[in-house]
């Protein structure tokens, strides 16, 4: 019989999807996703998030749920588990995940442990009570809700306090999510659908995406003019997603991809919305920089509705041809918190934190951290 911490497990192997592929999201997307070339990433967020309770297995047993849903990674990394669902088909659906979820409530379960999106959430949410604990490991395009850890790694710590019996408060966080069909039209409307309880440690949970456009014009069109006075001539300019680059493009004069990515040469747009491997294409050889602000009350430069900036795009480019813009006002919404990577590649995600020259105005920069680090 099993003994221990009971930690439930649910991965929707089909989340993220759409993100390297520009689909924005992987809601009814999976196929075309697929096809497109994009890779299957939950799975391994999910183990990078195991992976941090290497030194604990003896004192948890994972309940799970057959095959790509959890069972796959419990094998994989040889951890003690049970399996308390199995889908009906090969390609699982949101009607899987509920179920899932249905049944590791039953088992009592100590902390209902998910790999997926914002879509994810909702589904768990319409079934778990809020007596069950949760966390979710980010694998999602779309990551508005409150219930994901900062990073699969910082899931995974936090999973590992929690067997180890540390003292770790609870709290009750937002389920947010959007429209999809809006989303992939530049439009943004997010909603809350409920909340779950989750352990309340802010250094290792992400806060609830701000909402809403840019209120202080003045900022952005300092910033727009300075940063278009500076590019350079033959330099490939990749354009990150949000309110703050769209100034950018706005004071270029040129058609912009609100929640996707662009690439400018010499004041043109010479390719739009476009995916990891076209990116890739269109930098390779190319003195190229990247323009990118953060999510605002999170503080994601990477990870959250930008996949198709994917490492090896990033290493190519180098830290110094990084140039990230935001407002301090943007910057004061986190209270302290660093600015975040989660590219999905851990060194890399080492690589990029620091310090980092942050332009706020017209050649305005201030110094912010990058990089969740962990306590000692």
């Amino acid at each position: 019989m099993a003994t221990g911490f009971r930690l439930g497990l649910i991965i929707n192997p089909l989340a993220g999807l759409g993100g390297s592929v520009g689909l924005k999201g992987s809601d009814g997307q999976a196929e075309q996703a697929i096809a497109l070339g994009a890779k299957p990433q939950a799975m391994h967020r999910a183990q990078t998030a195991l992976a941090e309770l290497e030194s604990l297995k003896s004192q948890f047993t994972v309940y799970t749920v057959a095959g790509d849903m959890g069972e796959k990674s419990c094998q994989q990394l040889a951890l003690n588990y049970h399996v308390v669902y199995t889908p009906n088909a090969n390609v699982t659906s949101a009607t899987d995940t509920e179920q899932a979820a249905q049944a590791l409530v039953a088992a009592k379960v100590d902390l209902l442990l998910f790999a997926g999106g914002d879509g994810t959430a909702r589904n768990i949410c319409n079934v778990v009570a809020e007596e069950t604990t949760v966390l979710g490991i980010p694998a999602g395009v779309k990551i508005h809700s409150g219930v994901y850890a900062i990073s699969p790694t910082a899931a995974g710590k936090l999973v590992a306090k929690l067997i180890a019996g540390e003292l770790v408060s609870l709290d009750s966080a937002d389920v947010m999510d959007i429209d999809e069909q809006a989303f992939r039209q530049g439009v943004v409307k997010a909603r809350r659908f409920g909340e779950m309880r989750i352990p309340a440690q802010l250094r290792y949970v992400q806060s609830v995406k701000a909402g809403g456009q840019e209120s202080d014009e003045l900022v952005l069109a300092d910033l727009a003019a300075y940063i278009t006075e500076q590019m350079q001539d033959d330099v490939r300019y990749i354009m990150g997603s949000g309110s703050t680059v769209a100034a950018v493009m706005q004071e270029l004069g040129v058609e912009n991809t609100l929640l996707g990515v662009d690439v400018v040469e010499n004041g043109q747009l010479i390719a739009k919305d476009v995916t990891a491997e076209q990116l890739f294409s269109l930098i390779d050889g190319y003195p190229s920089q990247l323009i990118i602000t953060l999510i605002g009350g999170q503080g994601h430069v990477f990870g959250r509705g930008n996949q198709q900036l994917a490492p090896k795009i990033i290493r190519s480019l180098g830290r110094s041809n990084i140039q990230v813009i935001a407002s301090k006002d943007k910057l004061e919404q986190l209270q302290g918190r660093p600015l975040l990577a989660d590219t999905g590649d851990a060194k890399l995600d080492q690589e990029l934190a620091g310090l980092i020259n942050v332009l706020t105005g017209y050649n305005d920069y201030v110094m912010y951290r990058l990089g969740w680090e962990e306590e000692e």
